[in-house]
């Protein structure tokens, strides 16, 4: 240690700093726990869990874990194998190390470490060789699935298993499997290179060449809790409770809900740094006197916090936890986990990001000793069995070794079995691994599969490479104008993506396109309600009258002409009308207060009003020209049925709706026939209606989802189906009516849709929402088997202005 010290004070300030980080980073700077010795405890004594184990065991006596954490160890063994040998030398592991043969209970509530005396391992081996190697390949996955998805009892079983399954005379898969409360990462290192010392032996019938343990982790575990206690615990927790103060939830944007009970089920996706890129990291790292972990760990700071929007960003990374000679050899639960929590406001250049996240790092290394587990335990953060506490994200930036530890076994070749279709599991959200190799950083990305999607964490693993491309390149720049994506990306995005332009009648207005349907199809059903039914020429010939009627009392284009009326075929007559005319329609709901449809008269200033006899006594006063459309219709019908010919063109308006007034006093929305025309083709087409269709015409006039069920319906040839305010409340009675009436397509509220009776409607081919969000149980119960469109759009965009079709699994 003397030495140390003589060479860092020749090194300089910056120099010192550089390699004092780095040795505590490796876990091999001395500490003031160092000069303690862990003594052997008596094991007649209860022998408590360590912190990191007594979470372990919580979720697991919860049900919560599953099998999440079994760590496997898969090895490929091609060569002579002696099977005696191979077991004879996993006992003797097993004899050595206490944890393999630890189980775990509870005295009087409290978890205690069971430790059993040596015992023999099954080693049951599986015969493939019969098999053709297609078939022998798939069947192993299938057994090695099936032992990953198998839990251990904690309070039965031995933390550790073993298979071997033969493929040839000279080929077996090994594979061992052992529980995380006994292990982790680094004993996935001691385990094989034990096994191959002792198995050289057991060759030559020489005994294990190792060393006896100087301890075993149940001294470990005593000499831990008695360690952090007092003033060493105080001083540890002080920092992590002001560094942790209102630690945020890192609020990633998801693919899928978030399950209420956290699952594990995960996948991977594989990173590779170039050399070039590689090359300027490791500069810049040592242009700033920073670490590599730490470079690319702000690199992956950046990127979630442009991911989420959030300038305070929390992630955890594992640390060894191996900084005592003495525990270095042994196989058990060590690692620890760091909250690495920085903060990027104030737009700051990666340059000063990098310097946070050292001083970030340092600080937490200096404070590495306290569990995480005992962390939690203190802090007390707000729990949820959906997600852990403290971080939902890991980084770590590891050795190659700690993934797959090199060693060698006689008379075979050893590798890692990398065909093993074990489903991955993981415990966060996200884990970034990555490791140097030769010139490159290669890695992966984990990730909870019932969070994310595969092509979501493959442009977000790209995205992590551009930024980390343009942070070493201008280091000196604000972080928020770091590219994340690559010219294609940004090309597709606003450019392909942006190309939706579709051919649609921009030389027409809205009731042309009824008109072409009334030439191709004169006798088909165009309108019904109740017991009326009127046929496209029927409907074409009384609007014609109308239009003609209207025109004479002055309707132009731009004329503003109020229609009033209960639902029924004279509104669409009316709204038709209006149109062929050339003026514009406004509706006023009947139903509304007076005081609103005073305001909409005085504002509007409706020149003509179309209304019904038995609702003149409801309305304000107002200045327009009357048409009764059931009492006057004899007058009307003397009109000419002939076509109406007006100077209205798709830039005029087609109608005036006023908005809720939420905000304050409704305000008039003009839309003009050539949005209306657009949106019109788009959801003819969107909404696959066609002249077989029955479309329903749920919502009130007053709101601009009515003029979509009509157009789509009468754009197409389609059946529009009407029905009195009582027929649609839904309920029993609504869906009767629709099944009586075989619809086909229903726009409706998610609230509406929600009260709905469960029951099959075989007719229904679509189902649009809109007006408001819509919860998934309903995605999941009403679009089996249909199309579901989740639509929107303000009024001032022609009705809708986006529509998402979506599916069970949604």
């Amino acid at each position: 240690m003397n030495d140390i010290k003589k060479r860092l004070a020749n090194l300089s300030p910056k120099q010192q700093e550089q390699v004092l980080e780095k040795l505590r980073q490796q876990q091999l700077i001395q500490t003031a726990k160092e000069s303690q010795v862990i003594p052997v405890i008596s094991r007649e004594q209860v022998i408590p869990l360590s912190f990191a184990q007594q979470r372990l065991w919580f979720l697991e006596k919860m049900a919560l874990s599953s099998n999440a954490y079994n760590m496997p160890l898969t090895l490929h063994l091609v060569g002579k194998l002696d099977y005696v040998a191979l077991q004879k030398s996993l006992n003797q592991i097993i004899a050595r190390h206490e944890t393999l043969r630890t189980t775990f209970s509870e005295i009087n509530g409290t978890p205690v470490q069971i430790i059993k005396p040596p015992f023999e391992l099954e080693l049951p081996k599986k015969d493939l060789s019969e098999l053709t190697p297609s078939e022998a390949t798939t069947k192993l996955q299938q057994l090695l699935q099936q032992e990953n998805e198998l839990s251990f009892n904690l309070e039965v079983d031995p933390p550790i298993r073993a298979g071997l399954f033969q493929l040839g005379t000279t080929e077996h898969i090994l594979q061992i499997t052992l529980h995380h409360i006994a292990s982790d990462g680094w004993s996935l290192t001691v385990l094989p290179k034990e096994l191959s010392a002792i198995y050289t032996a057991a060759l030559e019938d020489q005994p294990s060449p190792l060393p006896p343990l100087p301890i075993q982790y149940a001294d470990f575990a005593v000499w831990q809790k008695n360690y952090l206690q007092g003033q060493t615990l105080e001083t540890q927790l002080s920092y992590w409770k002001q560094k942790l103060l209102d630690l945020p939830q890192l609020q990633l944007p998801t693919d899928h809900p978030r399950p209420p009970v956290q699952t594990f089920n995960g996948a991977g996706i594989p990173i590779n740094i170039p050399a070039a890129l590689t090359s300027k990291v490791k500069q810049l790292t040592q242009k700033q006197g920073t670490t590599l972990f730490m470079t690319l760990l702000a690199a992956f700071k950046v990127l979630l916090s442009r991911y989420s929007g959030q300038q305070s960003i929390p992630v955890g990374t594992p640390i060894a936890n191996r900084n005592r000679s003495e525990i270095e050899g042994l196989i058990g639960f060590f690692v620890n986990s760091l909250v690495m929590y920085t903060d990027l406001g104030g737009d700051p250049s990666f340059t000063e990001v990098l310097n946070r996240v050292k001083q970030t790092a340092l600080e937490a290394y200096s404070h590495q000793d306290i569990p995480f587990e005992k962390l939690v335990e203190e802090l007390q953060p707000e729990r949820a069995l959906s997600q852990n506490p403290l971080f939902q994200v890991v980084f770590a930036v590891q050795q190659s070794e700690i993934f797959k530890p090199s060693f060698n076994l006689p008379n075979l070749e050893v590798g890692w079995y990398e065909g093993a279709g074990a489903q991955m599991t993981v415990r966060f959200d996200i884990e970034l691994h990555l490791w140097p190799v030769g010139e490159e950083i290669k890695g992966f990305c984990a990730y909870n599969t019932d969070l994310f999607s595969a092509e979501t964490i493959s442009r977000m693993v790209s995205h992590y490479q551009n930024l980390l491309s343009a942070a070493v390149e201008t280091p000196s720049g604000p972080i928020s104008q770091l590219p994340l994506m690559t010219e294609p990306e940004l090309d597709q995005i606003l450019v392909e993506w942006n190309n939706t332009k579709t051919d649609y009648p921009t030389d027409k207005c809205i009731h042309q396109l009824f008109e072409e349907q009334v030439e191709k199809n004169p006798d088909a059903v165009a309108v019904v309600f109740e017991e009326q039914k009127l046929t496209y020429s029927q409907l074409n010939t009384k609007a014609n009258q109308l239009a003609h009627y209207l025109q004479k009392l002055g309707v132009v284009p731009e004329t503003l002409v109020g229609i009033c009326v209960e639902r029924s075929a004279e509104m669409v007559v009316g709204l038709l009308a209006i149109l062929k005319a050339g003026g514009a329609y406004v509706p006023l709901d009947p139903a509304y207060p007076q005081e609103r449809l005073e305001y909409m008269f005085a504002d509007s200033q409706v020149s003509v009003l179309l209304t019904q006899e038995q609702l003149l006594a409801q309305l304000p006063q107002h200045q327009a020209q009357v048409v009764l459309l059931d009492k006057d219709w004899e007058k009307i019908a003397t009109e000419t049925p002939e076509k109406v010919e007006s100077e209205v063109s798709p830039q005029n308006l087609a109608y005036v709706i006023y908005t809720s007034g939420s905000t304050g006093k409704p305000k008039g929305v003009l839309v003009e026939h050539k949005g209306l025309c657009n949106l019109a083709t788009v959801q003819m087409q969107g909404f696959q209606v066609n002249s077989n269709s029955r479309v329903v015409q749920f919502a009130s006039l007053s709101f601009d989802a009515s003029i979509s069920e009509i157009v789509i319906a009468l754009g197409s040839g389609a059946s529009l189906y009407m029905g009195s305010r009582d027929t649609l409340m839904p309920g029993v009675g609504m869906s009767q009516w629709l099944r009586n009436n075989k619809i086909t397509h229903i726009t409706i509220p998610p609230s509406a849709l929600a009260v709905m009776p469960k029951e099959e409607l075989p007719s229904l081919k679509t189902i649009v929402v809109a007006g408001e969000a819509c919860p998934p149980e309903l995605i999941s119960q009403w679009s089996v088997g249909r199309q579901f469109v989740n639509a929107y759009g303000p009024t001032e965009s022609t009705v809708c202005a986006t529509m998402a079709e979506c599916s069970p699994e949604c």
